[in-house]
């Protein structure tokens, strides 16, 4: 059992229910922002499932300088703060520098560290001073058991909101791997666990000037990480993966986003029964 933080209206942790962190890899439009949220509220309400939307204002980490960044802070935070108010939904979105961390926390409700920068002590001072919580990403470097370190720096600084989130880890070159018992090693450093199953999924570098990634792999590994024991359930999502301006090797086809959460949902149930 893991200690129970609150978002907004949502807790997060204690055996509460499976939280819902989803949507497009990076803001691309106002018009794909909303029809997400819109989409993604109904299905989670519809099977009672606490959901926090999340999408990049920008992504700083390419494999390629041509690859899309983003169009621009200011205007996807916009479109966040839009899509939060409509909705009545909380906001996840990354930070990258110190600098951002102020003008993000105005919208977001969760502070994402990325992965490659989870031991970035002063950007984790950083995001735990907003008070908003803080969701620290397991470099693919890094061991579970040396995540609570890096939980530790934002409760230091005043701020217990924090959640760890599992990604995947390095496997030689070009490739992720999931070591399920990281999800339970981290549980027990007392913090919320959320497992991102579509970043987990990766093949970096396997295109040259972007990432690949196997999303058939999608389903199976999402009922493994939920029946293992989770907090809650991190994707990306878009109408049309094959068109996304980022991840488009990963992300899940909207289409199976009502599928996937009826799966996980049963067997959380079924694990909490046990």
């Amino acid at each position: 059992m893991t200690n129970q933080i609150t978002i907004a209206k949502i807790n997060i942790g204690n055996d509460n229910p499976l939280v819902i962190i989803a949507g497009p890899c990076v803001v691309e439009s106002r018009e794909l922002a909303l029809k997400v949220a819109r989409d993604a509220k109904k299905i989670t309400d519809s099977l009672g499932l606490p959901y926090i939307y999340k999408s990049s204002y920008k992504k700083a980490n390419r494999t390629s300088g041509k690859s899309f960044v983003g169009i621009g802070m200011d205007e996807s935070l916009k479109i966040l703060a839009e899509v939060k108010m409509e909705f009545d939904l909380p906001i996840l979105t990354d930070v990258h520098s110190e600098s951002e961390v102020t003008i993000a926390a105005e919208v977001a409700d969760v502070l994402q560290i990325p992965a490659f920068l989870c031991r970035q002590t002063e950007l984790l001072q950083a995001a735990a001073r907003t008070g908003k919580a803080v969701n620290i990403k397991k470099g693919q470097f890094m061991a579970p058991e040396d995540m609570g370190q890096q939980a530790d720096k934002v409760v230091a600084a005043g701020n217990k909101k924090v959640m760890l989130t599992e990604r995947g880890t390095s496997f030689g070159y070009h490739n992720l791997v999931v070591d399920m018992r990281s999800l339970v090693i981290m549980r027990e450093s007392g913090f919320p666990v959320i497992f991102d199953v579509t970043h987990s999924l990766q093949l970096p570098g396997a295109d040259k000037d972007r990432t690949g990634g196997e999303p058939e792999y999608i389903f199976p590994i999402a009922r493994a990480g939920v029946a293992v024991g989770v907090d809650g359930v991190f994707l990306e999502t878009h109408p049309d993966p094959g068109r996304a301006l980022s991840d488009s090797s990963t992300q899940l086809p909207f289409v199976l986003f009502e599928p996937l959460l009826s799966q996980i949902r049963k067997i959380d149930l079924l694990r909490r029964e046990l």
